[in-house]
């Protein structure tokens, strides 16, 4: 069902790969809402993934950016100006990489290499794009900007690797360019901590099918879905939450606040 929450606004999604993407399900619902959208990815992601028939559904132009390169996110926000005639209402930053954790490398034997290829991507990014988009005035005010996080961030999960820095990294940076967009233009920043879901990223992970039914059974609520997940992306791209901001926001059916239930304990009686 659609409220018409995002009626006339404007954005742009990083980070949609396939129809399990959360970035792939927020795009939809944000048309649904009433959103027009720009789709971007990496280009050996356009190659890869099936973005294309995202882009024909939602009607939106594709624009590559690889988000380590400042020119080409320059690129992008100069196409999404003259696209939309003006700035964008939101962003969405669905990107996260690991080569170490791609390779099966151990947390305590980490190549430096790799590690910093992955902040980049990860983290990074975030900074470039919030960094360049403030330069060029291309969020409109009161606009809203969204990371994907993980409670990875805080807590260890040990088979997640250097992907736990990576997201602690972004959540600091989006507290600190929440201060710095917000004075300036009213811009909000803010992460969603997920539950584990099941997308191509976090099936890499060893040992995720294991952690998702742990999850599920430590969540009062159960775990959220991909598509549950699209739909509190759109309350925050909204007008009805447009003061919050500098947030870590937990979306994870009570996953992060339980210290254990009675089917663990179950579990364990085993």
């Amino acid at each position: 069902m659609a409220y018409n929450l995002l009626k006339g606004k404007k954005g742009i999604i990083f980070g949609a790969l396939n129809e399990q993407s959360i970035a792939w399900k927020v795009a939809q619902r944000a048309v649904e809402e009433g959103a027009e959208i720009i789709l971007s990815n990496a280009p050996i992601a356009l190659r890869m993934g099936e973005l294309n028939k995202l882009a024909e559904e939602c009607n939106a132009p594709v624009i590559g950016a690889d988000v380590s390169n400042n020119d080409d996110i320059t690129n992008l926000f100069n196409k999404s100006q003259e696209h939309f005639g003006g700035g964008v209402d939101f962003i969405l930053h669905s990107i996260g990489m690991s080569v170490n954790l791609r390779k099966n490398i151990p947390y305590v034997e980490n190549n430096y290499d790799f590690t910093h290829k992955g902040l980049d991507i990860s983290a990074l990014s975030f900074h470039r794009i919030l960094s360049t988009a403030m330069k060029m005035d291309a969020i409109n005010e009161w606009g809203s900007v969204l990371a994907l996080s993980y409670i990875a961030a805080q807590r260890v999960f040990p088979d997640y690797n250097d992907m736990a820095d990576n997201k602690a990294y972004l959540e600091s940076i989006a507290r600190s360019f929440g201060y710095y967009y917000g004075t300036k233009k009213h811009v909000r920043i803010n992460t969603v901590s997920q539950s584990p879901t099941r997308t191509t990223a976090g099936s890499g992970v060893k040992g995720f099918d294991g952690f998702i039914n742990y999850a599920e059974k430590m969540s009062p609520l159960g775990n959220a879905s991909a598509d549950q997940c699209a739909d509190y992306c759109v309350t925050l791209f909204s007008d009805l939450t447009k003061m919050v901001t500098m947030q870590n926001l937990f979306h994870d059916g009570g996953f992060s606040f339980t210290g254990v239930t009675q089917a663990v304990i179950e579990q364990m009686e085993k």
